[in-house]
């Protein structure tokens, strides 16, 4: 296929998404006016589904307690496009749902938007008729890594093994035929042309902490009781210490919270729990980070004679983005949004995202886009340009996609990198290696 006719086919999709301008920005303020929580997302789910089977392709619901999922064209080689569903909790945002807390602060909404874009911008063109590729349109469940004690009960309910939606996705096979992937991501405080593509990110594991103590009247008999809540603050302090003992090349981030701090004031706290996270690099700096915090917290346990629970449960892994899709991308950032966009290359994120687990067996790629104002997951985040937040970033997808689709070339060094990742069964292994339970006992 000549240049020029690769030219017309990106015109082709570009002016389909114009042509669907309105029902791309309609879908996306209808997702952000009903947010949803992860494994939670019925309604949001809906949309999407309703949204493909408009393209006339069959849809698949329930890929993981929530998600959705549609193929467009039926070539050898499969592109998806991701989406994710769920929103975050911050009840300080003007447009949080006031029973749950929910609210679309991480641009999810706009990533929906992206999903849908792309899709009419294939499937009401007919480019995929004359073309060797397939374009998996892919509507994600429960990436923001929260609400964690309800997707524990979903896990003990045997729904799913996996608290992160992609992983998954991944568990049951849907990226198997999968030979890439792309999404996009909403950035801070950036309302202009402004686009992230060449950057990796931190992974990490997420941690229950529960302390048990004895509990006694805190007033008439403290010395009878056995202080959790005493335990906890040396346990965190302990890992405050360690700080200084992590590389700074290994970008670790540990960052507790207490969740329950006791039961009431006059009673000598018995049951204390806390959660963190414990992020790095990679793999190797995130199990010798992880090793260092659970003896830090175990220490607190120890000093008082409580007992300790520290439950590990695998987090996210690092994203890897893919030379040859940034390169095809960056070049039509410049083609869509003109001369004046600003692509800006960062070597790497101290944030995670499950794309990273895609990315680890799939060749990928995670622009973060601009459009918005305030900081991601703050009360302050809101979209300033609606263009730029819903349909540009779609163009720019679209048009890479054709350059993929049409160069065996582009085709080839893709599945060159896809040989050099994880199989599923070592992913899943090395995911699973993370998922730990530690018990300390000092409690007479």
């Amino acid at each position: 296929m000549t240049a020029t006719d690769t030219e017309a086919l990106k015109e082709r999709v570009c002016t389909a998404i114009d042509d669907r301008a309105n029902d791309i920005v309609s879908l996306a303020e209808s997702v952000q006016a009903e947010p949803e929580l992860g494994y939670k997302e019925e309604k949001t789910t809906e949309k999407l589904a309703d949204c493909f089977a408009e393209m006339d392709l069959d849809v698949e619901t329930g890929l993981a307690v929530t998600g959705a999922r549609a193929r467009a064209g039926s070539g050898e080689f499969v592109a998806a496009v991701l989406g994710e569903l769920d929103a975050l909790v911050n009840n300080e945002h003007p447009l949080a749902d006031s029973e749950t807390g929910a609210v679309h602060a991480c641009g999810h909404h706009a990533q929906l938007a992206h999903l849908a874009a792309v899709g009419y911008a294939f499937t009401e063109t007919g480019v995929l008729n004359n073309l060797d590729g397939a374009l998996e349109l892919i509507a994600v469940p429960a990436e923001e890594y929260l609400d964690l004690e309800y997707r524990r009960g979903l896990i003990n309910d045997g729904e799913i093994e996996f608290l992160g939606g992609k992983q998954e996705l991944i568990r049951r096979g849907y990226f198997a035929d999968v030979d890439c992937a792309a999404m996009v991501h909403a950035a801070d405080e950036t309302p202009g042309h402004e686009i992230t593509t060449d950057f990796s990110t931190n992974g990490f594991v997420g941690k229950f902490i529960t302390y048990e103590g004895k509990e006694s009247h805190a007033g008439s008999a403290p010395e009878e009781g056995v202080n959790a809540l005493n335990a906890a603050t040396l346990g965190l302090n302990a890992v405050h210490t360690q700080r200084e003992t992590f590389a700074d090349e290994d970008h670790v981030r540990v960052h507790p919270i207490i969740t329950k701090g006791g039961d009431g004031v006059n009673v000598v706290p018995a049951d204390v729990r806390a959660e963190s996270y414990v992020r790095a690099k990679d793999i190797s700096a995130i199990t010798d980070a992880n090793t260092t915090v659970n003896r830090a917290l175990e220490s607190g346990a120890m000093a008082v004679g409580a007992n300790v629970t520290i439950e590990d449960y695998p987090g996210y892994m690092p994203l890897q983005t893919d030379r040859t899709l940034v390169n095809h991308y960056n070049d039509n950032v410049q083609r869509v949004l003109g001369d004046d966009a600003l692509v800006a290359e960062r070597s790497h994120l101290t944030g995670s995202t499950d794309m990273g687990d895609v990315t680890q067996i799939v060749p990928g790629i995670h622009p973060w886009i601009g459009g918005f104002e305030g900081n991601v997951h703050a009360r302050d985040f809101e979209v300033a340009d609606t263009e730029m937040a819903y349909l540009l970033p779609a163009k720019v997808t679209a048009c890479t996609l054709v350059d993929v689709f049409t160069d065996p070339e582009a085709r080839e060094a893709i599945r060159e990198a896809k040989d050099e990742k994880l199989s599923r069964e070592t992913y899943l292994e090395q995911t699973r290696e993370l998922r730990e339970t530690i018990s300390g006992e000092y409690l007479d």
